[in-house]
This record gives C-alpha cells, sequence and structure tokens, in this order.
C-alpha cells in the first residue's frame, strides 16, 4: 500500500499486525492461574460432598428416612433417643425468619438512600461505614445479643400481644438472635442491592425525570424494578447466610428443640446442634457422630436449593441494556 505525501515523494506504509502474539507468557500464566482457581473451587465443593456422603449413608442406614424428617422429640444423644429434625429445621426458619424482616426492608432502604438521595461524599463516608458491619466477629454479635439486646427485649416486650405472644422472653429467645442476626446481615443486602441500582444506565434516570417524576417515583417505580434481580439475588444471599449463621443462635438463641415459630422462646437451630455436638467428646461411628453430618447434608442441600433459586431468578428478572 502507498500514499501521496503532502512532499509528492511516494511512500510505502507497512501493514500492523494487530494480531496478538503467541509468545506471551505471562498472559497465558495468568489464564492458567485463573482456571486453577476455578478447578479448585469445584473440587472443594465436591470434597465436601463426600466428606458428608460416607456418614450420612451411614447414619440413614440406621434411622429410615421417615422418622429423620418427623416431628418426632429431637434428642439424639439421649437414651432412647430422638430424630425428629423437624424441631431443628423450624427452629433455624423461625429465627431466619425474624432477621430477615429486620435485614430485608432496612437493607433495600440503605440501598435506595445512597444510591439515589445521598451525595457523592455522603456515600463515600457511609458505605464504608455500613460495610464494617460485616467485619465484626460473630462471636460478638452473640454476646452483644446475649448482653444487650436480651436483657432489652425482657424488660419491654409489649405484654399487650395476644396469647403467647405477650409473654416475655427467657434468657434464651429466638427474638434476640434474628435482630441481632438481621443487623449483621443489613450490609450484605444494602451493598449487592446498591451496587445493582448503581449500574442501571443513568439514561433512565432522566427519562423518568424528564417525563415529571419525582425522585421517590424514580426510585421505586423505575430504579428498583430495573436491578430487581441484583436486589433478588442480594435476599436470597441474606438469607443463605441467616441459615448459616452458627455463633449468633449458639449464643443467643438457646438450645431447646421447640416446633415453634414464636420469638420469644429458645429453639434450637441446625448450625447451632452442629456448633454443639462436634466438640471431640463424641466417639468415632456413634449414631451421635452419623447425625452431625446428617444434619449438615441437609443444610448443605438447603443452601444449594436457595443458591439454585437465586440464579434462576436472577436470569428471569435480569434487564439487558443496549
Amino acid at each position: 500500500m502507498s500514499t501521496q505525501a503532502s512532499t509528492g515523494v511516494d511512500r510505502k506504509v507497512e501493514p500492523v499486525d494487530l494480531a496478538p502474539s503467541s509468545g506471551r507468557f505471562g498472559e497465558k500464566a495468568i489464564v492458567g492461574w485463573l482456571f486453577l482457581c476455578a478447578v479448585f473451587s469445584v473440587l472443594v465443593t465436591v470434597g465436601i460432598v463426600f466428606a458428608l456422603a460416607g456418614p450420612t449413608i451411614e447414619f440413614f442406614r440406621l434411622v429410615p428416612f421417615d422418622r429423620f424428617f418427623s416431628t418426632e422429640e429431637w434428642a439424639p444423644t439421649f437414651a432412647p433417643p430422638g430424630f425428629g429434625v423437624a424441631n431443628v429445621v423450624v427452629g433455624t426458619l423461625n429465627v431466619t425468619f425474624w432477621a430477615l424482616l429486620i435485614a430485608l426492608p432496612a437493607g433495600l432502604g440503605s440501598a435506595i438512600w445512597l444510591s439515589e438521595y445521598a451525595g457523592r461524599r455522603a456515600r463515600k463516608v457511609v458505605k464504608p461505614i455500613l460495610e464494617v458491619l460485616e467485619g465484626v466477629p460473630t462471636v460478638a454479635y452473640g454476646f452483644f445479643a446475649l448482653t444487650f439486646v436480651t436483657p432489652l427485649l425482657r424488660e419491654y416486650w409489649p405484654t399487650w400481644l395476644p396469647g403467647d405472644f405477650g409473654n416475655p422472653p427467657g434468657i434464651f429467645s429466638a427474638a434476640s438472635a434474628g435482630l441481632v442476626m438481621g443487623v449483621m446481615i443489613i450490609p450484605t443486602v444494602a451493598s449487592i442491592s446498591q451496587d445493582a441500582m448503581s449500574a442501571v444506565p443513568s439514561g433512565l434516570r432522566q427519562a423518568a425525570y424528564g417525563l415529571g417524576s419525582t425522585r421517590m417515583q424514580v426510585a421505586t417505580r423505575v430504579i428498583v424494578p430495573a436491578a430487581l434481580s441484583g436486589i433478588v439475588a442480594s435476599f436470597i444471599l441474606g438469607a443463605s447466610r441467616a441459615i448459616g449463621e452458627t455463633m449468633i443462635v449458639l449464643i443467643a438463641a438457646g438450645a431447646t428443640p421447640n416446633l415453634t415459630f414464636m420469638p420469644n422462646e429458645s429453639i434450637l437451630t441446625m448450625t447451632a446442634f452442629i456448633g454443639q455436638s462436634s466438640t471431640g467428646d463424641i466417639a468415632h461411628g456413634t449414631i451421635t457422630y452419623y447425625t452431625v453430618f446428617a444434619v449438615g447434608s441437609l443444610l448443605f442441600v438447603m443452601t444449594f436449593l436457595m443458591n439454585l433459586i437465586s440464579s434462576l431468578l436472577v436470569r428471569r428478572f435480569r434487564e439487558h441494556y443496549e
């Protein structure tokens, strides 16, 4: 290829080869490292499944399915033992429900404020402070619930509530653990939801404001529906973290396997049972030893199904913008 220069002299311009060089060792090393990280994550998951599968199979050779998934008394360490896992599953759902009742509205409200109302300076200050709550050790949350929240609940419990709801909670209660757990989950919901809202194109905001919408209308009728996939993912992630939380419920919720959704009663969660039983005092090969793995497998399946539902909902509500 040739071109006519301004001086009238023909100069030949060599074509530039834009194809990537095959000898970029550093780039290939990075790609290989990322691939190994992905493979390692998969192998860890497979390893967890195999570690739980063997003892769980042994457990179900001793305890039939219908007895395990029943409402009989949960007392695997007593004689005669009881294996009604519904008691600890309901206890887990009990404290998770009260935690999400606090975390989801507060987290979504925080995300809307950070995304649509807060200025740049306020956002730079408030969001890191909010995310600091995620770094607090859960054992500190547990002692905070036991020593601070529980006395407040016992003193100021609304006794005018009907029926058993009006009974003040004892030293251990689902309400105390659920309240503090909800505070712990707020940053997770708020951070992921706010990131999803910030990813919404600004053109949607400008168009809505151009039509005369208020800031609240833009936030609730435009931004939230557009970021719904990310918001749903934050909700499911918060619920998964609540179900898998151990130290807060181990310290503040108690160890009574009650088949109830009452917030003012002591309950036993699946994670609390695993934490109490996995102390090294259980003999290998005993029924109690296998019970720990059976409960762990059920917990693994529950969180796996929740993540699967999250993926399906994200695909269902995902918005694509040009």
